[in-house]
């Protein structure tokens, strides 16, 4: 007799031998018993957790005859009848399995309607069970609708998919869904120990450990796996014969790298890496390996004691928890995980591997953690406080009641709390800005309601800045200058120095040096890039050039254009743009190009045309009599950068 692999030898055969699903067999269990059948199943799920072993034991158990073949429906199929013994030898003949992911289109899909309007032929259902159903074409899915939707009282549907996002709306719907989970490891454990000790196969704990974890939840993957570490052992199962198979790291390893990284030892991080290498180890493996250990430690360290006592890795996890803090123990695991992916984009894994592991070592250690003995830990970034940022305290001032202001003039709103506000409640501040006041001494003169204002008015962008133009000197004060001060009512003949000012000077404005040939140039482009005759980077060609001399030979003028940019000299740009002049010109003209940087080309004039534009835009708006007036009324208001635009632009290119 030929050797039956273990995933379809222990294949379950009744809803009793399904381990891992039990919330789909008791909904199903209850639905059969109570005769509330649904005509269309939709099981959805990773692959193999046994979304057609559900099929085939629904199938059997709405034809069970029972062994006296005097049975009906139940939730319990015997497993002796006919229907049962033929869906488990896959030969019944009302029970249909269609493969979506090789028979797809609309013509399988028309074949099975047509196979559905004939009634049973032995048994008391048809079941037709489509798996990977997410393969159907749309055109297949639009077919399949009418006969999904109200098939016949003998028809049964079940599809079975691992991508259910992929079905359309219109098929979900139509369908009882249930959602078949990924099995614990502790699950495929305990079958896999049971599989075996039939089997007959001796074996040990660290072995089935490391293929549960391996099987990823799938129970098919589970067995596969145990058939091939049996061929791989002789005959029998070991830790070290299993891990080798896998190709998995030591736990040790891994609680090396986590010791090491938490104590800020980069020099045994590096000698365990090239002791992995030594070992032909997988790196990938490895930071699979860490991140296992770390989601330990994390659990110790939130809930201490939470860990499985019976797990022989539950000991090295706790010993490390106490090794390194909890906010390292998930920058490390967030590293390490996240790393796994970066892999990939590197040439040499193990170097990959390194800069994951250094890239804990680049963040300063906890205070109080193995690592910072003798390390020298970065300052925190704190913001300075306000009066640290110049020279003498802001003064606030209080403006009379806000005019509608055109959008170029924004005074700031910080200043238009009122002097005395009345005290409803103790104060909340949003955002403190300077750092807390001492409590005044008795005799003290109280602080204004202006400055309680300032200290706890919001910040209007991040943390405690505040909007360039109220670090500048007010317009009509003179750096120096002492000013009334209203930091209360007690004092007011209490004088403040202004903060002096910070205004940088203007940038030098744009000169081109222009040239005759420079204007002949510009002349003859102008209507050319007006009109579309160049594009792409034949335009930028044409724009970047300089015009430095013009030949005249035998065959007619030769131009001689200065470029910069190296992509821009080639032979093909050259051939396009000079047959655009040929075409605009009438003439037979030549081009020629040498390297070196324009002094005199479009590009230059045209951005030394706009920055003059701004420049005369800005101006007029200073000198505006009406700007001047608003400016001397409002002393904190400000002209926001960048908020003035020339109405018409300068004459470019594109004119």
């Amino acid at each position: 007799m030929s050797h039956v692999v273990l995933a379809r030898k222990y294949r379950p055969r009744s809803f009793d031998q399904m381990v891992g699903q039990e919330h789909v067999v008791q909904a199903l269990g209850n639905a059969l018993t109570s005769g509330r059948l649904h005509h269309a199943y939709l099981f959805t799920g990773t692959r193999g957790i046994g979304k057609t072993t559900v099929s085939r034991i629904l199938a059997k158990s709405l034809n069970c005859t029972g062994p006296d073949g005097s049975g009906g429906v139940t939730a319990q199929p015997c497993g002796q009848c006919l229907a049962c013994t033929e869906i488990d030898a896959d030969r019944y003949i009302d029970y249909i399995e269609l493969d979506a992911a090789s028979n797809r289109s609309i013509d399988e899909i028309r074949d099975l309607i047509e196979r559905a309007a004939y009634k049973p032929s032995v048994g008391r259902f048809k079941v037709f069970m489509i798996d990977e159903a997410h393969q159907l074409t749309k055109d297949a899915f639009n077919a399949l609708l009418k006969t999904l939707e109200e098939p016949p009282d003998y028809l049964k549907f079940v599809l079975a998919t691992t991508d259910p996002e992929k079905m359309l709306p219109t098929v979900l719907s139509r369908c009882l869904q249930f959602n078949l989970r990924p099995m614990p490891p502790e699950v495929v454990h305990a079958h896999l120990q049971a599989v075996l000790q039939a089997e007959g196969v001796p074996t040990d704990a660290g072995a089935l450990r490391l293929l549960s974890r391996a099987a990823r939840g799938s129970m098919r993957d589970a067995l596969s796996l145990t058939d091939q570490a049996i061929a791989f052992g002789a005959g029998q199962l070991d830790e070290a014969g299993v891990r080798a198979m896998l190709g998995s790291v030591d736990r040790q390893h891994a609680a090396r790298l986590v010791l090491a990284l938490a104590r800020r030892e980069g020099a045994e991080v590096l000698s365990t890496v090239n002791e992995l290498r030594g070992l032909g180890l997988s790196a990938a493996g490895t930071l699979e390996e860490m991140g296992a250990l770390l989601q330990q430690m994390a659990v110790e360290q939130a809930v201490p004691g939470a860990l499985d006592d019976t797990d022989p890795d539950t000991a090295g996890a706790r010993q490390l928890a106490a090794e390194m803090p909890p906010d390292e123990t998930q920058l490390l695991y967030s590293i390490v995980v996240h790393g796994r992916a970066e892999l990939s984009l590197v040439a040499d894994d193990y170097a990959g591997l390194t800069m994951v592991l250094l890239r804990l070592l680049a963040f300063p250690p906890a205070a109080g953690s193995p690592g910072t003995a003798g390390t020298v830990r970065a300052a925190p970034l704190q913001a300075a406080p306000r009066e640290a940022r110049s020279s003498a305290p802001a003064r606030p001032v209080v403006a009379p009641p806000p005019r509608a202001l055109p959008a170029t003039v924004r005074p700031p709103a910080l200043v238009q709390a009122p002097v005395q506000a009345p005290a409803v409640g103790p104060a909340r501040p949003v955002a403190q800005v300077n750092p807390p006041t001492p409590p005044a001494q008795p005799g003290a003169a109280a602080p204004g309601a202006a400055t309680a204002a300032r200290k706890t008015m919001p910040a209007p962008r991040g943390g405690d800045e505040l909007p360039p133009w109220l670090d500048d000197a007010l317009p009509d004060e003179a750096p120096g200058a002492a000013v009334p001060s209203v930091e209360g009512d007690d004092a007011p003949g209490e004088w403040a120095t202004p903060r002096a000012a910070a205004t940088p000077a203007p940038a030098p404005a744009l000169q081109v040096a222009t040239t005759a040939l420079g204007d002949r140039w510009a002349e003859l482009l102008r209507p050319v890039l007006a009109s579309g005759g160049v594009v792409a980077l034949v335009r930028e060609l044409a724009l970047q050039a300089e015009l430095v001399a013009v030949d005249t030979g035998p065959t007619g003028e030769c131009w001689r254009l200065r470029v910069g940019r190296e992509s821009l000299r080639t032979q093909a740009l050259r051939d396009k743009l000079q047959a655009a002049l040929q075409t605009a010109t009438g003439q037979a003209l030549q081009l020629q190009i040498e390297a070196g940087e324009a002094v005199d080309s479009l590009a230059l004039r045209d951005a030394a045309a706009r920055e003059a534009a701004q420049r005369e835009a800005e101006q007029l708006i200073q000198d505006d009599p009406a700007v001047r007036a608003l400016m001397s009324q409002f002393r904190t208001a400000r002209i926001v950068p960048g908020s003035i635009k020339p109405i018409s632009e300068p004459r470019t290119n594109a004119s």
